[in-house]
């Protein structure tokens, strides 16, 4: 947050009265660099739990990459990933996977317009699918994951094939360029696309991530907590990237990492630092000893 020209540190940085809830991203934000959880953010977490104050990983990751942080859920365990396009409840389902709870799909029909947009749009553009149990991609996409279970095709194909029903619902399309610099594509797909669906990033590249029209962390957020009765001046969230613009921005208290995007930083309501030196640690203790006191 800038104050005077100022950008203010996460120990000056006002606290909301009274947390009940903490939405927290996790790449570049709760992981340090090397994908781990230090110590300092597993004790911070915990001590937020026996507070009374909830605590929401809030990704774009999808459902079956949360193994890393399975393992640090306390008496809540859900988690909002795809970009909101799923909510899942980590302490049942597959390991690491979770149960789902919510879909909020992308309609085929939809992705194929995207498709076909982009590729009018930004020739050279490639595309992966990533369903609620499966990420396929074309071969010009670059190469991610070595899976057997992988199905390389054209996108038109991927997504004619869709199935319907939550168990192969797409939560997410995913849009690559060679050559363009992320934010100028990001830009680019939301003039080309944007009536036909909602666009956002969170890699260093020029990948975009796509969902339906109306889907992110902050709608999926905001609903949630509707279902809990928490306001969001009672939620406190935490983000580096400009798929964390929105959430940040609805949270009545918010923080944008040390290492954040331009963006983030100016929809932030505060700043700590960097993911590599427990910035969402630093906040929650401070969060937790005035509950304490």
């Amino acid at each position: 947050m800038r104050e005077n020209g100022r950008v203010t540190s996460a120990s000056e940085s006002p606290l909301p009265a009274r947390p009940r809830l903490i939405a927290t991203d996790l790449d570049g934000t709760l992981l340090r660099d090397d994908k781990t959880v230090s110590e300092r953010t597993v004790a911070a977490l915990a001590a937020a739990e026996d507070a009374g104050i909830e605590v929401f990983f809030v990704t774009g990751r999808p459902a079956r990459w949360m193994g890393i942080v399975s393992d640090h859920v306390h008496r809540h365990g859900l988690a909002i990933c795809a970009n909101g396009a799923v909510v899942v409840d980590l302490r049942g389902g597959p390991a690491g996977a979770g149960e789902l709870v919510k879909v909020r799909g992308l309609d085929p029909a939809v992705a194929l317009g995207v498709v076909r947009a982009l590729r009018d749009a930004a020739p050279g553009t490639s595309f992966a699918v990533e369903r609620t149990t499966s990420f396929d991609y074309e071969p010009q996409y670059p190469p991610f994951l070595d899976d057997p279970g992988v199905t390389v095709a054209s996108a038109e194909k991927l997504l004619q094939e869709a199935g319907a029903g939550d168990g192969d619902a797409i939560v997410k399309l995913l849009a690559h360029h060679p050559t363009l610099t992320p934010d100028s594509f990001l830009t680019l797909a939301r003039t080309a696309a944007g009536h036909l669906a909602a666009f956002t990033r969170s890699s260093p590249t020029a990948l975009l991530e796509i969902s339906g029209l109306g889907v992110s962390k902050a709608s999926t957020l905001a609903l949630c907590c509707a279902e809990r009765g928490i306001s969001s001046d009672e939620v406190v969230a935490f983000g580096d990237m400009p798929n964390d613009v929105e959430m940040l921005g609805w949270a009545g208290t918010s923080y944008a990492m040390g290492n954040a995007h331009p963006d983030v930083i100016a929809a932030a309501s505060g700043r700590t630092v960097a993911n590599n030196e427990d910035g969402v640690a630093v906040v929650i203790e401070r969060l937790v000893a005035r509950a304490r006191a």
